[in-house]
């Protein structure tokens, strides 16, 4: 962004004597095209990739950070960057030598295991990349588009790199899997594990790049970043910025949540201002160890909306039946498919059953708590269908940049 832009948004906002100026540059699940403080790592991961400038593959490589340290963002970032210089689009701007022949092609495809959970699902999002063909979501087989892959790959000078991202995780597509998936391709694609640990088994003779936890200052810049871009000028001290640095402990997804969420509650209250009771509150709704808020807007739709409801409704000392029953008469879901849910995402951990007090001889009686930011899940996830998300204020924030992209 240039500065006349910067200027430009933040007079805009003033004169709408508004808090938020980009909804989407202070979410915390989208990511900047240059990771603030993390140019160490990115010059480590173009070290093991170096062999793609020499038109070769490099060997399988892992990616490995602790929760919020920016795994996803230094990935997604250097492969936009790549394939802006490596990839087919760029070769077609004219690259072909006298003799006829073109340099060698490198597709980066980022593949989001979240929101991945089949071979065809796989075999898509590769081809959204490195074809120059629209690929059908439906009306195929999967055979059909691995072929398709392979036959993009087929020539010598072209090879792809592909990262699975979140590898690790509950309910994702696995490294080994996507192994598998792309055996028969292995002389022409080389992939990225990315994510909290390595994959099972992984080879010593495969470089891992650590990405380590934001120390205090560069978190700080991470938050001061976002705040430029995001918030109208004014409205948030450097101070408070260093407090929530301080907080989060080196983890990003939990500074940028206090943010936006802090950013809810503001534009709630018809405040010029972040004030303290906005950022204690919102640090409040990030749990200790939580879950990612992507996690939570990779599920389902139906999903969401159970989950949305959770939040609406008060589950504090209540058995789970209890709460199931009350969601689903707010929903078209039945009081058993409600708790049939509650006990999936428990099992995914994205809600945590807690016990409580026994009364009597049968089984004990749980309730469940959400382990995500459940304010900025509010203003990010699907809209109600009744008014509560404009009586908290989500929906104002909401509407500040329309959809958001990752």
């Amino acid at each position: 962004m240039d500065l006349d832009e910067r200027i430009a948004r933040r007079r805009s906002a003033r004169q709408g004597r508004s808090v938020v100026v980009d909804r989407t540059d202070l979410s915390p699940v989208v990511h900047r095209s240059d990771p603030v403080g993390r140019g160490p790592v990115l010059e480590q991961l173009l070290d093991v990739l170096e062999p793609v400038f020499d038109g070769e593959l490099p060997s399988p490589i892992a990616v490995v950070g602790p929760a919020g340290s920016g795994t996803s963002a230094i990935v997604t970032a250097l492969f936009g960057a790549l394939n802006e210089r490596l990839s087919e689009s760029t070769r077609a701007i004219g690259t072909t030598t006298r003799a006829g022949s073109t340099e060698p092609v490198t597709w980066f495809v980022y593949v989001d295991g979240r929101r991945v959970e089949s071979a065809f699902a796989f075999y898509r999002a590769v081809l959204s990349v490195i074809s120059t063909e629209p690929v059908p979501e439906s009306g195929v087989g999967t055979d059909e588009l691995r072929e398709r892959l392979g036959e993009r790959v087929a020539r010598p000078d072209r090879r792809a790199v592909v990262a699975i991202d979140h590898h690790d995780e509950p309910e994702t597509l696995s490294y080994d899997r996507v192994c598998e998936l792309l055996e028969p391709l292995s002389d022409s694609v080389s992939t990225v594990a990315v994510g909290q640990r390595a994959p099972d088994d992984w080879s010593d003779d495969h470089p891992t790049v650590p990405v380590p936890a934001y120390r205090h200052h560069e978190l700080v810049d991470v938050i001061t970043d976002r705040a430029s871009t995001g918030l109208a000028a004014g409205v948030l001290d450097h101070e408070p910025i260093r407090e929530v640095a301080m907080w989060a402990d080196g983890n990003a997804h939990d500074a940028l949540a206090a943010l936006f969420g802090a950013a809810v509650l503001a534009t709630a209250d018809g405040s010029e201002r972040i004030e303290t009771e906005h950022l204690e509150t919102a640090r409040a709704d990030v749990p200790d160890d939580g879950v990612h808020l992507d996690r939570v807007l990779a599920l389902s739709e139906t999903r969401q909306r159970v989950l949305l409801d959770l939040v609406a409704v008060d589950s504090t000392d209540r058995p789970i039946r209890e709460v199931a029953a009350e969601i689903a008469d707010r929903s078209s879901l039945t009081a058993g498919t409600v708790k049939r849910f509650l006990y999936e995402l428990a099992d995914r951990g994205v809600i945590e059953r807690v016990p409580l007090p026994a009364n009597g001889s049968g089984r004990r009686p749980s309730s469940v708590v959400p382990r995500f930011p459940t304010i900025a899940f509010r203003a990010l996830g699907p809209v109600r269908d009744d008014d509560d998300a404009d009586e908290t204020g989500e929906g104002s924030v909401a509407s500040e940049s329309g959809s958001e992209t990752r």
